[in-house]
């Protein structure tokens, strides 16, 4: 009856005084990262023989050449797959991305198939990803380990790969390399990088996205601009 208790009439609304909870808009920020597609940086065909393989580890190496003039790293790149298909005898650039001085991730060979070492470790399950430099003689930059962190944290997402996965060439060639140099390798031995990649990957999703055609070659041409 009018005035009587809340339920009298048989309304099972909650009384005017509460209010219904709003629904979350919690929102997980994405980051979008470039990479710049081998066309774009002139990488030739890969030759056939590659071996498919899951990836289940992630892997750093540096190129143990030192970077002068990062306008120079596309040319490097480039270099880089000629040595390994003319001279070592392996299909494609051994690694599945590389990363230059000022940041720039660079398409290598897909991640679909394994990867190529001179050492005595089987890359079969590693995500291969090269820094440009020789991190013996020359130090990182906060760009490119950026970058790294951020591509790292993609794979992980990407592959169902913990970050604890993380470790270097040298950590499965001991006695063989210095990769990734002495400069770099601190980072990866400590933990610190993974626990950087850890806190991204809790933090944000992260996205590749492929510059392609006119795009790429602009970009690359940016960079090796004098």
């Amino acid at each position: 009856m009018p005035g009587g208790e809340p339920g009298e009439t048989g309304d099972t609304r909650p009384p005017t005084s509460q209010t219904p909870e709003e629904p979350s808009t919690t929102t997980v920020p994405v980051r979008v990262i470039e990479v710049i597609e081998r066309a774009g940086w002139g990488a030739a065909p890969a030759d056939a023989g590659m071996a498919e393989h899951a990836i289940g580890r992630l892997t750093i190496h540096h190129t143990g050449v030192a970077l002068e003039e990062n306008r120079l790293a596309p040319g490097r790149l480039r270099a880089h797959q000629a040595f390994h298909q003319n001279d070592r005898g392996w299909p494609d650039l051994a690694y599945h991305f590389a990363i230059d001085r000022n940041g720039n991730i660079y398409e290598g060979r897909s991640p679909a198939f394994r990867g190529d070492t001179a050492t005595n470790y089987n890359p079969t399950g590693h995500f291969l990803v090269v820094v440009e430099g020789n991190f013996d003689v020359e130090p990182t930059t906060e760009t490119q380990l950026g970058s790294l962190r951020h591509l790292l944290a993609w794979a992980a997402g990407h592959y169902a790969v913990g970050v604890d996965s993380i470790k270097s060439h040298r950590d499965y060639a001991p006695g063989e390399t210095s990769c990734p140099g002495d400069n770099l390798y601190p980072l990866v031995e400590s933990g610190e990088l993974a626990r950087a990649v850890g806190l991204i990957v809790a933090q944000e999703a992260t996205e590749l996205i492929y510059l392609r055609g006119e795009e790429a070659v602009g970009r690359v041409a940016e960079i090796e601009a004098p």
